[in-house]
């Protein structure tokens, strides 16, 4: 294997934003020890994508209205196919569960804090907010468990960095909101949490604190130096909760939360798809062998779908 150098670097592709680029000098750290290399071996190339556009940000359109997962990684992928970068880092919570032709997804960095993070300049805990309290989030599944445990409280479209949001608690246009506590703590910024919130009370989104690394399917070079990096603990979570997460045909329309977590040889998968409105939820809590992950996600997510009925996804 030829190892890159300064001279010719490997090409790591990267949203543009704080926490992105957190996690490309993450990878890139960890990559350069693994393989004794200098930094200056691998190159940060900064893409631009949809869900950078300010104008959208500011604008606190739902998701789906402006582009859906793909907002934060289909220009990236473009990048990548046309061989102008190497390998590109994502946040696996905004990856769609199929990747592009010519792509693999078969790199995880060990995952970070699954929770997440209440965050107030007025209150110290969730619990504490007053009826009729205004809680600001971007995330439909945040939104619709909130309106499924709290139905006194309201809840208003939010979004922007963590910077933006916290200027928008200042000018009063919500009383909280919620973060992740992955990206605060990646950021050096875990004090911005008021507290964490525990997955019994707010299960997370799929693959909430992980991070994912693609690559071109034929770059044998690039899979076998992210190979030296890859966490198998994270991969046998994300399998089982991506699977579930895809026969569950998931989206950014849809409320779902999914969590894996590994105990002996044992895999406890807990999953629950929302109406957004919080008036109806389903939920499983379910346990296997490590290996048979993937197959326990898929089996509960069609559990899940016969429970649901024919109306369920009616909004979508």
């Amino acid at each position: 294997m030829t190892l890159p150098t300064p001279a010719s670097p490997l090409k790591i592709g990267t949203r543009g934003s704080p926490l992105a680029l957190a996690q490309a000098h993450e990878t890139r750290s960890r990559l350069a020890s693994a393989f004794d290399l200098p930094e200056e071996a691998f190159e940060i190339v900064v893409i631009k994508t949809t869900g950078d556009n300010r104008a959208l940000i500011a604008a606190d359109k739902p998701l789906k209205e402006i582009g859906g997962k793909g907002l934060f990684t289909k220009e990236i992928e473009e990048v990548m196919i046309s061989g102008a970068i190497d390998i590109a880092v994502h946040s696996m919570k905004d990856m769609p569960v199929a990747q592009p032709a010519g792509l693999c997804l078969d790199c995880y960095l060990p995952r970070e804090d699954v929770r997440d993070a209440f965050v107030s300049l007025k209150y110290k805990t969730l619990q504490d907010l007053p009826e009729g309290a205004l809680l600001g989030s971007s995330s439909l599944r945040r939104r619709a468990q909130l309106l499924h445990r709290f139905p006194h409280l309201n809840v208003a479209e939010f979004r922007g960095n963590v910077q933006t949001r916290m200027q928008k608690l200042e000018d009063g246009v919500a009383d909280a909101t919620f973060l992740a506590m992955a990206g605060l703590n990646r950021l050096g910024m875990a004090d911005v949490a008021r507290s964490a919130i525990d997955p019994d009370d707010m299960l997370p989104a799929v693959a909430q604190g992980a991070i994912g690394i693609e690559r071109r399917s034929d770059d044998s070079r690039a899979g076998d130096m992210l190979a030296a990096i890859h966490d198998g603990e994270t991969a046998q979570r994300l399998a089982a909760e991506r699977a579930f997460l895809a026969a569950l045909d998931g989206s950014c329309e849809t409320p779902i939360a999914g969590l894996a977590e590994l105990s002996g040889g044992t895999l406890r998968l807990r999953g629950e798809v929302l109406r957004p409105d919080g008036s109806e939820v389903i939920a499983e809590d379910r346990s296997c062998a490590i290996e048979d992950g993937a197959e326990l996600g898929r089996q509960m997510a069609k559990d899940m779908l016969a429970k649901a009925g024919p109306d369920f996804f009616s909004w979508r």
